[in-house]
């Protein structure tokens, strides 16, 4: 066992998990009722946000960069050209510029780091055994890691700050051919590549800050006594640059600037890609966009009220665990029914915040949810006839949420 490895044995008894499990109902309801206000919110964003970009898609006027129309004014239009920037962008804490829209610093910190891998065994009468492994190592992370909160904070002492953050740098005066871009837009280049540092460069930010500055052979800027051994607390910088080139803006014409175009009890559209796109191809990507955020967040929505279900019937396989054997076929069981339970309360709240939209989904999609907790119940019914079947485990229902 090595000198950055430790192990504990820590034992708790039925009646402290008991506590704890009673405990977490608590936070189990609160999931599980959140659940339903983010998967209601969830619709009615997905809805609003698919007509917002059918409406843009009928009222955009296709126009050139090169000429400000007045006649344009307050309209949606769209159009390709360059990006280009007014003045030059820099980091002013190293000197580094970049002939760029934007200047990324990524800033990297030496530290421990604490990792750990535990087992529990189940013991007569109820209570557990956890034996966990703490294992410690150096790693370069962009966020500060708390070597306070460690099992064994001796010898492992991290800097209590970053003293360098990661920070974006942004050209002034980003243009369009005659269109100055707004903020947001601006915040919509994304086109980063590396942008290395020269061994100059590190030389001139090192005397700036009278501290040891190198680049290394990928040109990276490294903040210590030796770049090949790398020191608590030391840094590494890492610059990208996302330069001038063409870009695809959608938005609304103010003037010589652009703004959100606003569509009135429903959304705004304000859109930049990189590279040369037509109005229909952008917003064919904005919309399976929202698609795609529209599922994560039904997937996030049906975890977190399977999880609020599991926390809310755990207290009953901590009780049953007075025998490991049972208590582990309870913890299944009830596994199993958090998961039938969850699936058609899921399709049910996706389709009662469909009826409020779009009837013609919504109705049907209700039918089937209520079809799937009436086929889940007849199964558990019938199960329960069955002597020495325990009910929770005769079928595991499931059903793909509709489109």
């Amino acid at each position: 066992m090595s000198n950055d490895t430790f192990t504990t044995t820590t034992s708790r008894s039925w009646f402290s998990r008991i506590g704890s499990a009673i405990g977490g109902i608590l936070f189990g309801v609160i999931l599980f009722f959140g659940s339903f206000v983010l998967l209601t919110w969830n619709e009615g964003r997905a809805i609003k946000r698919e007509k917002t970009l059918q409406f843009g898609a009928g009222q955009v006027v296709p126009v050139t960069a090169d000429e400000v129309v007045a006649a344009n004014q307050g309209k949606l239009v769209h159009f390709s050209g360059t990006a280009v920037a007014a003045d030059p962008v820099s980091d002013p804490g190293f000197g580094i510029g970049a002939d760029a829209l934007k200047l990324r610093r990524d800033v990297e910190m030496y530290q421990w780091d604490q990792s750990e891998k535990s087992t529990t065994k189940q013991k007569l009468g109820g209570g557990e055994e956890t034996t966990t492994t703490y294992s410690y190592s150096k790693k370069w992370s962009s966020s500060l890691i708390d070597s306070s909160r460690f099992q064994v904070p001796q010898g492992h002492e991290n800097p209590t700050e970053m003293p360098v953050s990661s920070e974006t740098f942004v050209a002034g005066g980003i243009h369009v051919g005659a269109f100055q871009l707004s903020p947001g837009l601006v915040s919509m280049i994304n086109n980063f590549t590396p942008r290395p540092v020269t061994n100059e460069e590190a030389a001139a930010a090192s005397g700036q800050h009278s501290t040891s500055m190198a680049a290394t052979t990928g040109g990276v800027l490294t903040i210590g006594k030796d770049p090949a051994a790398p020191a608590i607390g030391d840094l590494r910088i890492t610059y990208r640059q996302a330069v001038s080139g063409p870009v695809s803006v959608i938005a609304a014409q103010v003037g010589d600037t652009l703004e959100p175009f606003i569509v009135r009890n429903l959304g705004s559209i304000e859109i930049l890609k990189v590279g040369t796109l037509s109005a229909d191809a952008m917003f064919q990507q904005e919309q399976e966009g929202n698609v795609l955020l529209t599922w994560i967040l039904r997937l996030v929505g049906f975890v977190m009220m399977l999880v609020g279900i599991s926390l809310i019937t755990n207290v009953i396989s901590v009780v049953a665990s007075v025998i490991p054997f049972l208590g582990n076929l309870v913890s299944a069981g009830t596994g199993l029914l958090g998961l039938a339970g969850a699936l058609p309360l899921t399709l049910t709240t996706i389709a009662l915040a469909w009826l409020a939209y779009r009837p013609l989904i919504g109705i049907p999609l209700l039918l089937a949810a209520g079809a799937l907790v009436v086929f889940a119940g007849s199964k558990l019914w019938k199960a329960r006839k069955k002597p020495g079947t325990p009910p929770a485990l005769t079928e595991n229902v499931s059903n793909d949420p509709p489109n």
